[in-house]
């Protein structure tokens, strides 16, 4: 809106400008064609080309001297386009001064100044425009940033909770076992001494009962135990600490992606295996990358380990292949082995089915 106030205001002093003139017709021409200058560079502006109508425009002074008295709002133009240059015709009107009155050269050196005087207030404001952008995408900047390191944080605050929660199930796990278990069985011993030993037939039932219950909790404190120590297994945990193995020799990759709720053996298979594909890259590998990848998807779970180390030909006979071959297989799973020029490759696939896992 201030641009356009600053436009009217100059275009008020060239109107009065031309209206010193001896001509009416040059007068109305003249300010006709400032006018379309003035309108297309402003809609132009921004385009690399909208300097030539000013440009057309101060051009037109050489021939026609009385088009100065629209030198006001051109130059105004040609500044804000940061093209001074194109006013610069204008001043062949110098020479040809004789044609205009006093008052006209007052009101063209008025009109000048003033356009300076505007055209430094808006170039103060676009700086003041262009700072407090700036530091608004700074600040939006710094806020994404923050964002990320609080999801970070509290990414890894959440895994110590895990890492503790996981602990302590292995910790209880222990304790049941260790002290639990034991009594449980010491129980079962005693009460089977008791019923080898008996010799009063209505006591044979009783004991019968005692040794059941005792069996039957020895079964339910076992499972319990495993649940335990199922549920504390965490796998990515195991393959980052099976990685941190190869870090002198490999830049390791890890892509993984699944849940929590995956059976126990099914974690112990690709802990196993990640394990063993890790050994071979670092005894047989010449290559420095290595990439592994655990996904889960609606049927089945995948493992990839790959390195960039060249190997024309493999052993099947080998006990580390077959340790994972048969790790793969005790859970129903498939597994390859791929060498190349390019790396060598192990690949597994373990389908989602509950009665082999």
């Amino acid at each position: 809106m201030g641009i356009i106030l600053d436009k009217l205001a100059l275009l008020f002093l060239c109107v009065i400008c031309f209206s010193f003139s001896d001509s009416a017709v040059i007068s109305v021409a003249g300010l006709l064609l400032l006018v379309i200058a003035s309108s297309v560079a402003e809609v132009l502006r921004g385009n690399r080309y909208c300097w030539l109508f000013p440009l057309a425009y101060s051009c037109g002074c050489i021939f026609l001297p009385e088009l100065v008295c629209g030198a006001p709002l051109i130059v105004y133009d040609s500044l804000r386009m940061k093209k001074w240059w194109a006013a610069l015709p204008l001043c062949a009107a110098v020479f040809r001064l004789e044609r205009f009155g006093h008052v006209q050269l007052l009101i063209i050196l008025a009109g000048l100044f003033t356009a300076a005087v505007f055209y430094l207030r808006v170039f103060r404001l676009e700086e003041q425009v262009g700072f407090l952008r700036s530091m608004r995408d700074e600040v939006a900047e710094k806020n994404l940033e923050l964002d990320d390191r609080n999801r970070e944080l509290a990414d890894a605050q959440d895994n110590e909770v895990r890492i503790a929660t996981l602990r302590e199930r292995n910790r209880i796990a222990r304790e049941i076992h260790d002290n639990v278990g034991h009594m449980l069985t010491r129980s079962l011993l005693q009460s089977g001494a008791l019923i080898v030993i008996n010799k009063d037939e209505n006591m044979k039932e009783p004991l019968e009962e005692l040794r059941s219950t005792l069996d039957s909790a020895m079964t339910s404190i076992r499972q319990s135990v495993h649940d335990l120590h199922d549920d504390s297994l965490d796998l990515r945990r195991i393959i980052e600490d099976s990685a941190s193995a190869a870090d002198e020799r490999f830049t390791v990759n890890l892509d993984y992606d699944i849940g929590s709720d995956a059976p126990a053996k099914v974690k112990l298979c690709i802990a196993g295996i990640v394990k063993e594909g890790i050994s071979n890259a670092i005894k047989h590998s010449n290559g420095d990358k290595l990439d592994i990848s655990v996904r889960e998807h609606p049927a089945f779970y995948q493992l990839l380990i790959m390195d960039n180390g060249k190997a024309d030909s493999i052993n099947e006979t080998g006990i580390g292949l077959k340790n994972m071959r048969d790790r793969a297989q005790s859970v129903g799973g498939f597994i390859s082995f791929t060498p190349s020029d390019e790396g060598f490759r192990v690949f597994a696939s373990i389908p989602k089915n509950k009665e082999k896992v």
